[in-house]
C-alpha cells in the first residue's frame, strides 16, 4: 500500500476495497447475516443499475425484454471490467461467460463476491420476469478458467437445478416495511400524545416513549398491539427483565379506546405484602391502625383506564382472590369495607418468569391465571434481536449526551462488536446503564471503552465447530462443482479428488446431494 499513490487507484479498486472492507466489519455477524448482508446490498444495486439503464433511453416503462435484459448484464459487468459474453439464451434460460473478472484475480480470496453477482443477475431477472434462479456453474473465485453463469426463468425447469431463486416480491416486501412504519409511527404519536399531557415537569423529567422495532420479534409485538388495543381483553406480557413490558403495555394503552384515562402502572413486587391489598384496592377508615381515612386505590385511581400489574407473580394469595373478583364482577371491596364499588379498568400483567410453571406449584391461583392470560404477549430478549442494537444504540446516546451535556454520538468499531457479542441478560435496561456509565468517561464524540458492570458473557465461540462447519462448506461447494464439471461422472471426480468412487458417494449421501442432477 505504500507504494501506492491516489493517481494509481481505479475505481474497481475502490470497488475491491470497499466490499472487503465491508465483508470484514461484517465477519463478527456470523456468516449467515454476512451473506444476508451482502445479498441485500447486491440487490439494492440491481435497482440502482436497471434505473441507471432505463433512464438512458431503454425500456423507460414496463417489463425488459430478454434482449434488452442482456444488454443490462453484460454492459453492467463489462463496463466495470469483465469480458461477459452471451453463450445462448432462449425463454427459459441465459447463459453468459466471462473470461476475466472485475474484482481481478484476488477474487479467488473472497468466492462470496459471486453471491453479489447472482444477486444483481437474479434480483433485475425476477423484477422483469417474475421468477430467476441463478446457476454459477463455473467461476474464478472456484479457480476454474471462467465463470459460467445460467440465469433460469423458467421455474418448473429450473427445479433440479442448483442455484439461488428469486422471486418478485420486493415490492410485497417495500409495502410491508411501509406498513410496519406507518404502525410504528402511528403507535408513537398516540404515546406522546399522552406523554405531552403530564405536567410540565414530568415531561421535563422524563424521555418520549420510541418503541424500537427493526427486528422481526418486535414488528410481531407491534402487529399484536395493533389487533389487541382496540378490544377489552385481558393481557399478559412476558419477557425477561429490562425488555420493555411496561413500555408495550403503554403503547396498548395508547392505542386503544381508554387512551384519554389513565395509566396506572404498579410494581407488585416492590411492595411489601402487608400493604399490597390496600395499595390496590384501597381501605376504609378505620380498616387498622394508622388507616385514618378513607384510601382509594389503584384500581380506582384507574377507572375507565388501564391498570398494569408488573410481576403479577408477587401476589399473595388474598390479593389474587380479590383481582379474580375484580375481573369476573367488575367489582370491588375496599379493605376494611362492605359495601362493593363498581370498576371499570382494563388490566394488563406481566411477569419476567412463566406463570404456568407458578401455577404447577401450587402458588398462583389455575382460574386467575387464565382470566388474566386471555391474550399473551411474549416480548424476545435483548440478545434475540440485533438488529435493534443500532437504532437502540444511537437512541440512547442521544439521550444521555443530553442528559449529561455531553457531544457523544458513536460508538467504535469495536465497541459495537463487543454490543453484538454481549449477552445483555439485563436487556435495555443494562443497555441504557452500560452506555451511560460509558458515555460519563468519554472525552471525545465516540465512545472506545464499554464499561460493563461484569465480565463480559460473550457468545462461546467452538473452535473446532466451526472449523469443521467451514470445512463441511468448502467439500460441499467443491462437490458440487467437480459434478458440474464432469457432469456426475462418480470416477472422473474420484480420479480427480484421489479417492475411491465408494468415498465420494459416501460424501455426497452425507450432504444430500444427487449426483443424477447434474447428469446429461
Amino acid at each position: 500500500m505504500s507504494n501506492t499513490s491516489l493517481s494509481d487507484l481505479t475505481p474497481i479498486a475502490f470497488l475491491q476495497t470497499f466490499i472487503i472492507e465491508l465483508m470484514h466489519a461484517s465477519e463478527q455477524l456470523g456468516p449467515e447475516q454476512c451473506q444476508q448482508l451482502i445479498e441485500n446490498i447486491a440487490l439494492t444495486a440491481g435497482c440502482f443499475f436497471e434505473e441507471v439503464y432505463r433512464s438512458s433511453g431503454n425500456h423507460k416503462e414496463g417489463a425488459l425484454s430478454i434482449e434488452s435484459y442482456i444488454d443490462l448484464i453484460l454492459g453492467l459487468k463489462n463496463n466495470i471490467g469483465g469480458t461477459f459474453s452471451l453463450t445462448s439464451s432462449n425463454q427459459d434460460r441465459i447463459v453468459v461467460c466471462n473470461s476475466r473478472c472485475p474484482f481481478g484475480e484476488k477474487v479467488v480470496n473472497f468466492p462470496e463476491l459471486c453471491r453479489m453477482t447472482s444477486s444483481v443477475f437474479g434480483g433485475i431477472a425476477a423484477r422483469n420476469f417474475g421468477y430467476a434462479k441463478v446457476e454459477i456453474a463455473q467461476s474464478i473465485a472456484r479457480n476454474n478458467d471462467c465463470c459460467e453463469v445460467y440465469i433460469h426463468l423458467n421455474q418448473e425447469s429450473a427445479k433440479n437445478r442448483p442455484g439461488i431463486e428469486y422471486r418478485d416480491n420486493g415490492n410485497e416486501e417495500n409495502k410491508r416495511d411501509q406498513n410496519f412504519a406507518v404502525l410504528q409511527s402511528r403507535i408513537e404519536e398516540r404515546m406522546l400524545k399522552i406523554w405531552r399531557k403530564q405536567s410540565k415537569k414530568q415531561v421535563k423529567k422524563n424521555q418520549p416513549p420510541i418503541i424500537i422495532s427493526n427486528s422481526e420479534g418486535m414488528k410481531k409485538v407491534l402487529q399484536s398491539i395493533e389487533m389487541i388495543a382496540p378490544t377489552s381483553a385481558t393481557i399478559l406480557i412476558q419477557g425477561e427483565t429490562g425488555v420493555g413490558k411496561e413500555l408495550v403495555a403503554r403503547a396498548i394503552h395508547a392505542m386503544s379506546e381508554r387512551c384519554e384515562k389513565n395509566f396506572v402502572p404498579i410494581n407488585c413486587g416492590a411492595i411489601a405484602e402487608s400493604l399490597l391489598e390496600s395499595a390496590l384496592f384501597g381501605h376504609e377508615k378505620g380498616a387498622f391502625t394508622g388507616a385514618i381515612e378513607v384510601h382509594q386505590g389503584y384500581f380506582e385511581r384507574a377507572e375507565g383506564g388501564t391498570l398494569f400489574l408488573d410481576e403479577v407473580d408477587s401476589l399473595s394469595p388474598a390479593a389474587q382472590t380479590r383481582l379474580l373478583r375484580v375481573i369476573q364482577e367488575g367489582e370491588l371491596e375496599r379493605v376494611g369495607g362492605t359495601q362493593a364499588i363498581s370498576v371499570n379498568v382494563r388490566i394488563i400483567s406481566a411477569t419476567n418468569v412463566n406463570l404456568q410453571d407458578k401455577v404447577e406449584q401450587g402458588v398462583f391461583r389455575n382460574d386467575l391465571y387464565y382470566r388474566v392470560n386471555v391474550v399473551k404477549l411474549d416480548i424476545p430478549a435483548l440478545a434475540e434481536r440485533p438488529e435493534d442494537l443500532p437504532p437502540l444504540v444511537n437512541l440512547i446516546l442521544q439521550r444521555m449526551s443530553k442528559k449529561h451535556d455531553k457531544t457523544v454520538t458513536s460508538v467504535s468499531h469495536d465497541v459495537m462488536q463487543k454490543i453484538y457479542a454481549y449477552q445483555w441478560p439485563g436487556n435495555v435496561r443494562e443497555l441504557e446503564n452500560t452506555l451511560e456509565r460509558s458515555l460519563l468517561f468519554t472525552l471525545g464524540t465516540e465512545i472506545t471503552e464499554l464499561k460493563l458492570d461484569n465480565k463480559p458473557k460473550l457468545k462461546a465461540v467452538d473452535w473446532k465447530q466451526q472449523k469443521d462447519q467451514a470445512m463441511a462448506e468448502v467439500e460441499q461447494a467443491f462437490l458440487k462443482a467437480s459434478l458440474q464439471q464432469y457432469q456426475g461422472d462418480i470416477k472422473e471426480i474420484a480420479a480427480h479428488m484421489e479417492l475411491s468412487t465408494r468415498a465420494v458417494y459416501n460424501k455426497l449421501k452425507k450432504y444430500g446431494i444427487n449426483p443424477d442432477e447434474y447428469r446429461v
